[in-house]
């Protein structure tokens, strides 16, 4: 890991004080900082190439779990629902982590623009995860990145064209056949993102397979078949997972109690929705918001 990139970092979610993720002037990266280890906290990840700059940490994805630290990144290629936690931190050597989110229309035009488009797998598709080894041109483009918070004016012009470069270096990597089959406006993958895009947009109605099939134009056999190829779970884990993650999120926010919550997130019943709740996030509703607000939330 450089030790520049490790030193920019620091310097900048040093100078905001505190741990959390910070937005940054450049559009669509996030910085991390965390100053101790942490518990899992659910969350939704979107397309994003995730940097560990130090310490450590883990995601899990419908039970398949992903150990990174520097010098490797999580690659994201599906909008899902996760559990994240930190593993290495503490106040002389803060855990600093980058987020880089990806435009799949940008991806799908570097994409479209190789001269060798990456050699796919024959078979089902993979899933939308995957773990790279973060060096040589990608850390360069990295770096590249976080200088440029060192020159706003520069930013609006130079970041759309180092994360294309990002995108390029992915695409060209070890998994950018993974990477390339969800951008595909045409592959099985992309056609299963399209379901759960309408599926998150609808995620407090009843679950039709048929009909989230019929978006994803497969069988709903089929669809089924795939959609937990791609994301590690079924389309009723994934909706279950987004109601729950939405119902702590109004909550905490203080937009609505427990039972209020539950309807609003689709549950017909209070006390479904508490037990699945305390199976989540492990403990029930109330007693989960209160240690939240009086404790930092994960990055």
């Amino acid at each position: 890991m450089s030790n520049e990139l490790i030193e920019r970092v620091a310097r900048a979610t040093g100078e905001r004080g505190g741990d959390g993720p910070f937005a940054t002037p450049i559009d669509g990266v996030i910085l991390l900082r965390s100053s101790r280890e942490k518990l899992p906290a659910p969350l939704i990840m979107k397309p994003a190439l995730c940097v560990v700059v130090q310490g450590a940490k883990w995601t899990t994805f419908g039970g398949r779990r992903y150990d990174y630290g520097p010098g490797r990144a999580l690659v994201v290629s599906v909008e899902m629902p996760a559990t994240s936690r930190v593993v290495k931190a503490s106040e002389t050597e803060p855990f600093l982590g980058i987020v880089i989110e990806f435009d799949l229309a940008v991806m799908r035009d570097v994409l479209e623009r190789l001269d060798a488009p990456p050699q796919r797998a024959a078979g089902p598709i993979g899933h939308g995860v995957c773990v790279t080894d973060f060096d040589g041109p990608l850390a360069d483009c990295v770096l590249r990145l976080i200088r440029l918070l060192d020159t706003p004016a520069a930013i609006p012009v130079v970041a759309p064209l180092v994360m294309r470069e990002i995108c390029y270096w992915l695409l060209a990597g070890p998994h950018g056949g993974e990477v390339s089959r969800v951008v595909l406006a045409n592959g099985h993958a992309q056609r299963v993102v399209a379901a759960i895009h309408a599926l998150r947009d609808q995620f407090a109605e009843a679950v039709r397979i048929d009909e989230l099939a019929a978006v994803a134009q497969m069988s709903p056999s089929a669809f089924h078949r795939q959609f937990k190829a791609l994301t590690s779970m079924t389309p009723l884990q994934y909706q279950k997972q987004l109601r729950l993650l939405e119902a702590r999120h109004l909550m905490v926010t203080g937009a609505a109690n427990a039972e209020t919550a539950a309807y609003r997130v689709g549950y017909e019943s209070p006390s479904q929705f508490s037990r699945e709740y305390a199976r989540m996030f492990g403990a029930p509703p109330r007693r989960d918001v209160v240690t939240l607000k009086g404790v930092p939330a994960e990055g």
